[in-house]
């Protein structure tokens, strides 16, 4: 499993990125796929979910509203576009793969890439 992250970056409050994630080494298609996330001193985030064929997501509550993740399965690449971003979403983000085709509720997404860094700062 190879999945490898892209997109962060340094943004204002209020600024939008869109993560991207392109995935290999397994069948893209046949699990979901989510995204975590871990700021400096703090404990691993689930940030949302998306099960394998996209048709149901799931947040974190504190991203609802604000982040879409979507999945293209043609090009083996997950997505996260990220808006009206706070100080509080400041972390290194993650890619993960599901271990299931839906989105579990005790999913740990411990398979994971490299990470991204998004920076939101004044």
């Amino acid at each position: 499993v190879r999945l490898v992250e892209s997109g962060g970056g340094s943004v204002q409050p209020g600024g939008s990125l869109r993560l991207s994630c392109v995935a290999s080494g397994f069948d893209f298609s046949g699990f979901s796929m989510g995204w975590v996330r871990q700021a400096p001193g703090k404990r691993a985030e689930w940030v949302s979910c998306i099960d394998r064929y996209a048709t149901e997501t799931r947040y974190a509550d504190s991203v609802i509203g604000r982040f879409t993740i979507s999945r293209s399965n043609d090009k083996n690449m997950l997505y996260l576009q990220l808006d009206s971003l706070t100080t509080e979403d400041t972390a290194m983000y993650y890619c993960a793969k599901g271990g299931w085709t839906y989105c579990h509720r005790d999913d740990s997404f411990h398979t994971r890439g490299q990470g991204t860094q998004v920076t939101v700062s004044s």
